[in-house]
């Protein structure tokens, strides 16, 4: 018997997948599912909605990947309920979608997986050092406001990184993770993708210092 093929680090969305045979298996699962959801169709008054009102995404000031590093909290009282913290990433997302940015990356994790919580700070570096021109959302996997998204790209596994353009189209999502590695190598290539000429790719530093505990 062969060996089993590996974990592609990425996974495509073409604009002519529709169009392909829908019996081919495909371990990535289906990216070209059309926009029938309503709270993807209604990303786009969310997005106007901020574009006139910045203040409607209450993350205080702070780069929405912070909310994931301490307690969220919509007053000095409470944390956010799992319904305000859903609400919340959904405004991330439309704000993302509406600053015009090359790029938008959501990541789809659940508060439980720990290699999705072991990633949070190269996340939060990458997002640093390419905030001109990428902007890096999180999406609760085990919150039901996300299950639109969970069925239109097909997420059946995380961490998962679906890069989108500038559009909101979505371009390539990572790979099955199949180690810690393999997880930042399929996110080095997916913003390689849309990355501006002028700009470094992880450089191997980086690479190192967070694969090293893998």
């Amino acid at each position: 018997m062969g060996a089993a093929p590996k974990s592609p680090l990425l996974c495509w969305k073409w604009p002519w997948d529709a169009f392909s045979n829908p019996k081919n298996p495909n371990a990535c699962g289906n990216l070209a599912v059309p926009w029938l959801f309503k709270s993807l169709q209604n990303l786009g008054s969310l997005a106007q909605n901020i574009l006139f009102n910045p203040a409607a995404v209450a993350t205080n000031g702070e780069p929405f990947m912070e909310l994931r590093r301490k307690p969220a909290r919509v007053s000095m009282d409470r944390p956010l309920t799992r319904e305000e913290q859903g609400e919340a990433e959904q405004r991330a997302l439309a704000s993302a979608l509406a600053s015009g940015k090359e790029a938008t990356v959501v990541e789809f994790y659940s508060p439980k997986c720990r290699l999705c919580n072991s990633l949070l700070d190269l996340v939060l570096e990458l997002e640093a050092r390419n905030s001109d021109w990428v902007s890096f959302v999180l999406a609760d996997a085990e919150n039901e406001r996300w299950l639109p998204e969970l069925l239109h790209y097909d997420i059946k596994y995380v961490p998962c990184f679906v890069l989108l353009d500038k559009h909101g189209r979505a371009l390539a999502k990572t790979g099955v993770p199949s180690s810690r590695m393999h997880v930042i190598a399929g996110l080095s290539h997916l913003l390689q993708l849309k990355q501006p000429p002028n700009h470094k790719s992880m450089d191997s530093t980086l690479m190192r210092e967070f694969t090293s505990e893998s």
